[in-house]
């Protein structure tokens, strides 16, 4: 077993959907998305899972998710709040829309020691992606790092996507362009974006691996933002 936590973006699962569909069942025996998501990262090694969520939704995400896990993985809960901001600063009038990525991973950083993997609740990665991270980080290594998924092995029959386009260098991740509207057709993949896509550009699907540090970083980060960005009611870091 690895000293390496999971950390589930789900804060945002009751906003976007009105309620907490994602734990609606997908697999034969009630298996939800972060079931096998969770699952996956224990068999990889993962010692912990950190759950981000939003605090009115924590009895039911109790109830039809985390209960099962007693005595496999330690669980542990944050909770995303506009309001949590540093000292000398405070939430505007009017804003409803949480603050973002940034904010949510810093909602955790009282619960985070060790290597971490970043997911989002309701994308479905596969045990290997868990492994490959679980491995990398087994060899102590100490860089942030990033799961990158064939374009074409993510895109949907059901319309058009948006995903995280990659461009490596030495095997370096240089830089990430969301592209909208990625779309197979039965001649080529097509995109908002003005370049020539074949589906075997790398993508991020949001798995990504940091170190402690990284928490440090956003904090200072955060603060920045807040000072540039803070009194906006839609600005998100």
């Amino acid at each position: 077993m690895n000293n390496i936590t999971l950390l589930v973006m789900a804060a945002g699962m009751g906003s976007r959907y009105g309620g907490l569909k994602q734990l609606d069942a997908v697999g034969p025996n009630g298996e939800t998305i972060i079931d096998y998501s969770v699952y996956d990262a224990i068999e990889a090694g993962f010692n912990k899972v950190v759950f981000i969520i939003r605090r009115e939704f924590v009895n039911e995400f109790k109830a039809k998710i985390t209960d099962k896990y007693a005595g496999k993985i330690q669980v542990q809960f944050a909770f995303q709040d506009i309001y949590d901001l540093p000292n000398g600063f405070k939430c505007p009038e009017g804003r409803e829309k949480p603050w973002g990525t940034g904010q949510a991973i810093l909602s955790a950083s009282n619960l985070i020691n060790e290597t971490f993997c970043v997911i989002n609740a309701d994308d479905f990665y596969g045990q290997e992606s868990f492994k490959k991270l679980a491995d990398f980080y087994s060899r102590k290594n100490h860089v942030f790092s990033m799961v990158a998924f064939r374009l074409e092995r993510t895109l949907s029959s059901f319309g058009g996507v948006t995903r995280g386009i990659c461009e490596v260098e030495n095997e370096r991740l240089s830089t990430v362009v969301e592209t909208e509207n990625v779309l197979k057709t039965e001649k080529e993949v097509t995109s908002d974006r003005d370049v020539k896509l074949d589906g075997s550009e790398p993508v991020s699907v949001n798995m990504w691996g940091f170190t402690p540090i990284l928490l440090d970083y956003l904090q200072d980060m955060f603060v920045d933002f807040l000072k540039e960005s803070g009194t906006e009611l839609k600005s998100e870091f």
